[in-house]
């Protein structure tokens, strides 16, 4: 019998400008990654120039960062209700479905053939090698301009899938000319991190909520479910997407 390694999570506690602001269990890795993207998730920042420290101590599990001060209001965040999201992880989210139900809607520079995602979808599996040491991560993939992927890996699909977008972010790539990827299942509030970056483009190995994919119609995301092999189901319009596969499949 084959015996692999298990996954590791550890209890994390994020303090915003000296402030405690959430305790959530994450993979300590890429963690500047993910506070970066969660910062710029949640609406905290709206780009890393505004992160002016992110320091980790890892004997007592904190990361401690500051972030500029005269935009963003510290005192009324902390008043807003803290969300506990679906699933794995069990991330926190403080934007309400009214909110994010007012995002703008998103302008994708690309289209791409549904067989061109299929195939990164293959290669993004095998670069994940936290899952092929242990059998039991998440991770999330941004498909960069040039092809080339940018993937994380996290005990939690929401972590995963913050850790790719603050890696982007860093990167300064824009997020109308990008695609994202995730191993875990597309629910509102990952579709809302992926709104909130301007991507235009999502598909899992898994299925799409259906609040995820109402988001997605309301301000134009694509999300696509069940990318795997041949196979894909389309859940929204497909404006950005080529079907030139006939195992594609609409959802009804």
């Amino acid at each position: 019998m084959l015996y692999k390694s298990c996954p590791e999570e550890y209890p994390v506690t994020l303090y915003l400008n000296g402030k405690e602001l959430l305790t959530i269990q994450l993979t300590e890795v890429d963690l500047q990654d993910w506070a970066t993207g969660y910062l710029f998730a949640e609406g905290i920042i709206d780009s890393v120039e505004e992160i002016k420290e992110i320091r980790f101590d890892p004997y007592r599990g904190n990361i401690f960062t500051e972030v500029e001060s005269e935009r963003f209001d510290m005192e009324q965040f902390l008043k807003r209700r803290r969300i506990l999201t679906a699933g794995c992880g069990r991330g926190v989210t403080f934007r309400s479905l009214k909110e994010v139900g007012q995002f703008k809607k998103i302008k994708s520079n690309i289209t791409v053939p549904l067989s061109y995602i299929r195939e990164k979808m293959k290669a993004f599996a095998k670069q994940t090698p936290l899952y092929l040491k242990t059998g039991g991560m998440h991770a999330a993939a941004i498909i960069q301009p040039d092809g080339e992927l940018i993937v994380r890996e996290d005990i939690g699909r929401h972590n995963a899938v913050d850790k790719a977008i603050g890696a982007a972010l860093k990167k300064g790539l824009p997020g109308p000319e990008l695609i994202m990827l995730t191993t875990g299942r597309i629910s509102f509030e990952m579709c809302a991190k992926v709104a909130k970056f301007g991507i235009g483009i999502a598909a899992s190995r898994t299925a799409a909520t259906n609040l995820a994919v109402a988001l997605g119609m309301e301000i134009s995301i694509d999300l696509i479910g069940y990318c795997r092999g041949q196979s894909a189901v389309v859940y929204t319009k497909g404006q950005y997407i080529w079907k030139d596969t006939s195992a594609a499949q609409r959802a009804p």
